[in-house]
């Protein structure tokens, strides 16, 4: 058993529990943070990607939830602007559907709401002169465009990680809780054959919430709605950098955005998940349903044929008693258990990935008269994340200064490890002066100085790690690079 007594256990690496984590360690708690799998390996790898207010919300008079979501946008960017940029989408309207006036008034309340800065407003568009009408059918020829951001969610979550972890906390993956123990004023945690002590457990499980509450025996009156969202991806449908916001008859709308430069995510879908949540992929329907409506749009059918890859993620959603899945909050709520002189369980509810970092702060909060230290003020809005510490419009002088520096990686190689690391990419190249410094190349810009340095500072441990979590190259490799990097990784993780 561990004899150091944590002040906080977060359970759950996703990116609620990794915001929790990294909060709470930069006010001075002693935090473990426990993952049954990898970071990242369920909901918040598998997102629509995007950092935004939620358009649509306002439809179901969302106004709070938009407006907190909206107000993150340009805070997350400025601390982690290698990660996340800005995004101008393009919305097409559409005969029949929501009339004009209706766009206007929703994009005019969009533009004023959160507190935007420096992101572009809402602007009508000519689709017939404007380059990202070209892909579309003849028949759209107005729309509006209007700014969010696009993330790299799963890369968000290991970053919120590694400023724990660089802030002391203890980040241990693929070590399943098991069982909780209250002992008056202090949890006992059974991970595998390990066992941990701490004075507050947050449950951050996101789907799995209710799971882990039975564990601790600790029985819920919240009832959850487990709402899975599938994307597909295409070979690059349009060249422009513009992204689209499509309606369609049944009420329901769906993004096509440029992704890993040559291809085209299309998503989501909102369905009522029922089976495991060690099987969560898209279906059939699914597929035909975004393929669709994607080809109602675009010039150029698309057809489950040209799908290259799909993934689908679960929404751990508040049940609020609406009727369309598509119609249920996604804003959070907390339910903290624990009396006078015993421990506290807090369990969140809910959340997106824009509003994850002030769903930290508010359960921090909730934990303040069982630690203390916890009351410090807010911090995680004003300091980078790790390889973000550069101006949020400067991530193309970073690159070209990256390039310069290692003149044997090329412009685009360069971008990528920006894209990834940001002014860490420096930690990974090293004093290398060529290629072979780098180690073996397993394709596409992958070396081993890379992968050594994801094993080492990002808790990277097989080749799909790698592949879907940490990069996007899974898109890119062969079956053969992959099995070699993986037999790469088994002889290294055998030698630590």
């Amino acid at each position: 058993m561990s004899e150091q007594l944590f002040d906080i256990a977060v359970i759950g690496g996703g990116v609620n529990g990794a915001g929790i984590a990294r909060d709470a360690a930069g006010r001075g708690a002693s935090v473990l943070l426990l993952e049954r799998g990898d970071l990242a390996t369920g909901t918040s790898s598998n997102s629509t990607k995007l950092i935004h207010g939620g358009l649509r919300y306002l439809e179901h008079y969302e106004f709070g939830l938009v407006r907190e979501a909206l107000s993150e946008r340009e805070v997350l960017w400025g601390i982690a602007p290698h990660i996340i940029w800005p995004l101008r989408f393009i919305l097409p309207h559409r005969a029949g559907l929501r009339p004009r006036w209706l766009l206007r008034l929703g994009l005019f309340l969009y533009d004023h709401i959160g507190g935007r800065k420096r992101l572009p407003a809402a602007a009508s568009v000519d689709l017939t002169k404007h380059p990202a009408g070209a892909p579309l059918k003849p028949a759209y020829r107005r729309g509006f465009a209007y700014s969010d951001g696009w993330v790299d969610d799963a890369r968000l979550v290991v970053l919120n990680a590694r400023d724990a972890a660089d802030r002391g906390a203890e980040v241990r993956t693929r070590c399943e809780v098991t069982a909780l123990v209250r002992e008056g004023e202090v949890w006992r945690i059974q991970a595998g054959t390990e066992t941990f002590r701490a004075r507050a457990v947050v449950n951050a499980a996101g789907p799995r919430v209710l799971d882990l509450l039975g564990r601790a025996g600790e029985p819920s009156a919240q009832k959850m709605r487990l709402v899975r969202g599938s994307h597909i991806v295409v070979r690059r449908v349009f060249e422009h950098e513009y992204a689209y916001f499509f309606q369609l008859p049944d009420g329901r709308i769906f993004f096509a955005i440029p992704y890993e430069q040559d291809f085209t995510l299309i998503g989501t879908t909102d369905v009522d998940h029922k089976g495991s949540l060690d099987e969560v992929r898209a279906s059939a329907e699914e597929i035909a349903y975004l393929c669709e409506g994607a080809s109602e749009y675009f010039r150029e059918p698309i057809t489950p044929d040209d799908v290259v890859w799909t993934y689908s993620g679960v929404r751990p959603l508040v049940d609020d008693g609406s009727g369309r899945p598509e119609a249920a909050t996604r804003g959070y709520r907390f339910e903290l258990d624990g009396t006078v002189g015993e421990a506290p369980l807090l369990s969140i509810f809910g959340g997106k990935i824009t509003t994850y970092r002030q769903l930290a702060s508010a359960a921090l909060g909730h934990l303040v008269p069982y630690v203390p230290s916890l009351g410090s003020p807010d911090w995680t809005g004003r300091t980078p994340l790790p390889g973000g510490d550069f101006a949020m419009t400067q991530a193309a002088a970073v690159t070209r200064d990256l390039a310069v520096r290692y003149p044997f990686l090329g412009e685009a190689r360069a971008a990528r490890l920006i894209r990834l690391y940001g002014t860490r990419a420096a930690v990974i190249l090293g004093a290398a002066t060529n290629e072979a410094d780098l180690g073996e190349h397993f394709g596409h810009g992958l070396t081993a100085a890379e992968v050594d340095y994801l094993v080492a500072y990002e808790w990277a441990r097989t080749a799909e790690d790698i592949l879907w979590r940490r990069t996007k190259l899974g898109l890119r490799f062969t079956a053969d690079e992959t099995a070699r990097l993986a037999a790469y990784l088994t002889e290294r993780t055998s030698i630590q």
